[in-house]
């Protein structure tokens, strides 16, 4: 096992920003793709599933992320379909690891977000981060109550997407739960 934290990533709101205005100008490229998770919720034969989902990524982003000293995995309702639809455009390599969710989109009474029980027991007590747009504080108690090891929840405003102080904060972090630091 390695001793480097994992870097935890969801696709929409922290590498596509898909509430943002005038990317353009900042590096991002827009595709259209066809996930299955989003085609399946599509009325048959609607514009919309023709036309595909409009997403827009940084081609910069792989190479940042794979500078840092984490290991990556995927933690969104992409799952395999960020290596195929997303590693590529950005840089990242099309066979990372994939928390796999078998509860999309649940709703759960106490509040917490769907995805939050999954990614404590996958992560099994390593030190981690997770970058996410829909990250509450409720999340973040549950993590600290139920996550053996260091963690970090980093909210995304899907306006902005992952942008320097982001990824100034995940170097930060990764320095200070380093081994010997």
């Amino acid at each position: 096992m390695t001793d480097r934290p994992l870097l935890l990533l969801d696709v929409d709101g922290p590498l596509n920003p898909f509430r943002a205005r005038l990317l353009r100008h900042r590096g991002y490229v827009t595709r259209r793709v066809h996930p299955a998770n989003w085609s399946a919720r599509q009325k048959p034969g609607s514009r919309r599933l023709r036309r595909g989902l409009r997403i827009r990524l940084h081609p910069g982003h792989g190479a940042r992320l794979l500078a840092l000293p984490y290991d990556l995995a995927w933690a969104t309702t992409w799952m395999h379909e960020a290596n195929e639809m997303i590693a590529p455009v950005i840089g990242l390599p099309t066979a990372l690891p994939v928390i796999e969710f078998t509860n999309l989109f649940a709703e759960y009474p106490d509040g917490l977000y769907w995805k939050t029980r999954r990614v404590v027991e996958w992560a099994d007590g390593r030190p981690f981060v997770w970058v996410d747009d829909l990250i509450t504080d409720l999340d973040v108690r549950h993590v600290a109550e139920h996550h053996a090891g260091r963690a970090l929840l980093l909210r995304i405003d899907p306006r902005r997407g992952l942008g320097e102080r982001e990824f100034a904060e995940l170097e930060r972090w990764a320095r200070d739960v380093s081994p010997g630091s």
